[in-house]
């Protein structure tokens, strides 16, 4: 397929808006976001995707027929996968499982393969994910790994496209540009070229809190890694394709910061962007209200926030992964996930019908829902209830929920202690908690996991 066959979405890669921040404190300086959430592929990792097919074919690596493999978090999968898929080739990549659902399932829509394989270990671990991706290219027929973590035609995307966008919207007035690095191909690309056209341009390293990088930048030594929950940035080791020199100044952004960040620029500014968006303004901010002179500060809105819809803006689990505060109480009222006292709690009344209760389960994904009516609890329906009552009579789904649910209700005070909460658990229920005044809500065997869980850290 030569470029003149190339679809005419290819062509819609690059070229994205540049718009000022105006409703966040910038202290004495303007800060732009370039909004990379606009490529068609709704991320920068288009542009990466377009040059590293392209490079591959221009120099016969890619041929008619071939699969495209890589390792990736998300975003360069769906570039490669946007342009791969447009030329016809297959493709075929390796997520770690801390992964977006939206993008596993934005993946699969355009056709390519997903293998997920785990977060938790690190380079060298056969189940690590670079590791797992380069092992596949090995073993299919005409296969190109991207290995965008070592390929040049990565940062070639970026220095070609990306930095000569900005100098031209900013009509040659800049002064720092504040940047995240997962391959370090946007950093190494934009220092590559303003070392040629402004070398006085500064660049700001955002980086997750447990990734290695700002240590590195800021005192030269290489921290233990931690772990993170914001997606495509912040590494473990320093990529080949990442060149921190042109780095002076780095932020290490906590993960609370970071999706805290993300909500507040969707609020003020309308903008929706993912969790590295969220790290990347956090440390843009930090760096615009440090300054005592005026700096025209550049930063991305790295990929759409419609891909983190379940995460970043799903208030319930932010809550389960300790992301967004709640009052705490000190007793069972702080593991439950959905209280009723915020109105977070999936529910359904007596004269509801048996299908409106499974609709209600299957969307909030629960096995069970409280009966509430007037507020007052009174009764519980769960898979097994509704499985009884419809398995010999379907009809039956457009009865009452009264007429399924159990009444027998043993609720728990909210000041009852945790053998007493494994007890109910361990018998197979879910835990009621209320007092004589209030439902406060339900505990389930994943809210007491997850409560350990958050108990370790």
């Amino acid at each position: 397929m030569t470029r003149a066959d190339n679809p005419a979405v290819l062509d819609l890669i690059g070229n994205t808006p540049l718009v000022p921040v105006t409703r966040l404190d910038t202290g004495p300086c303007p800060l732009l976001l370039k909004l990379e959430s606009q490529n068609p592929g709704g991320s920068i990792k288009d542009r990466v995707g377009r040059s590293m097919i392209e490079v591959a074919e221009a120099d016969g690596r890619l041929k008619p027929g071939g699969t495209v493999i890589e390792a990736t978090a998300g975003n360069t999968g769906l570039g490669l996968a946007l342009v791969a898929r447009a030329k016809g080739y297959r493709v075929v990549l390796v997520v770690p499982d801390k992964m977006s659902t939206e993008k596993v399932l934005h993946l699969k829509a355009l056709g390519a393969e997903v293998h997920t394989t785990r977060s938790d270990v690190g380079k060298g671990h056969p189940a690590y994910y670079q590791d797992y991706a380069a092992r596949m290219a090995k073993e299919i027929p005409g296969a190109f790994f991207a290995d965008q973590f070592n390929n040049p035609a990565n940062p070639l995307a970026h220095e070609t496209s990306t930095a000569p966008e900005i100098w031209h919207q900013c009509g040659h007035e800049l002064d720092a540009i504040v940047v995240g690095v997962g391959s370090g191909g946007t950093l190494t690309g934009l220092a590559h070229y303003f070392k040629r056209v402004q070398p006085k341009v500064q660049f700001v390293l955002a980086d997750p809190a447990g990734s290695i990088l700002c240590d590195l930048v800021m005192t030269g030594k290489h921290a233990a890694p931690g772990s993170w929950a914001v997606e495509g940035i912040g590494e473990d080791f320093v990529p080949a394709t990442c060149d921190l020199s042109a780095v002076k100044q780095a932020y290490s952004i906590s993960d609370d910061e970071s999706f805290a960040t993300a909500r507040e620029l969707l609020k003020a500014e309308g903008l929706l962007g993912g969790s590295s968006t969220g790290t990347l303004l956090a440390a843009a901010l930090r760096y615009c209200r440090e300054q005592t002179q005026p700096k025209r500060v550049v930063s991305f809105v790295c990929d759409t926030g419609t891909r983190y819809l379940s995460k970043v803006y799903n208030d319930a689990w932010m809550i389960d992964e300790g992301l967004l505060a709640q009052r705490r109480y000190g007793d069972l009222r702080d593991l439950i996930s959905r209280r009723a006292e915020d109105g977070s709690v999936i529910s359904v009344g007596p004269n509801d019908t048996l299908l409106t209760a499974f609709q209600r389960m299957r969307l909030a994904d629960v096995q069970q829902l409280p009966v509430l009516d007037g507020g007052k609890l009174v009764g519980v329906v769960d898979e097994s209830d509704l499985l009884l009552r419809v398995q010999e009579d379907t009809s039956r789904y457009s009865e009452p929920v009264a007429q399924a649910m159990s009444t027998r209700l043993h609720t728990l005070p909210p000041d009852a202690d945790i053998a007493a909460l494994r007890h109910v658990l361990d018998s197979g229920l879910v835990a009621i908690v209320a007092d004589a005044q209030h439902f406060h809500g339900l505990i389930t065997r994943f809210d007491l996991l997850n409560h350990l869980r958050k108990a370790r850290r």
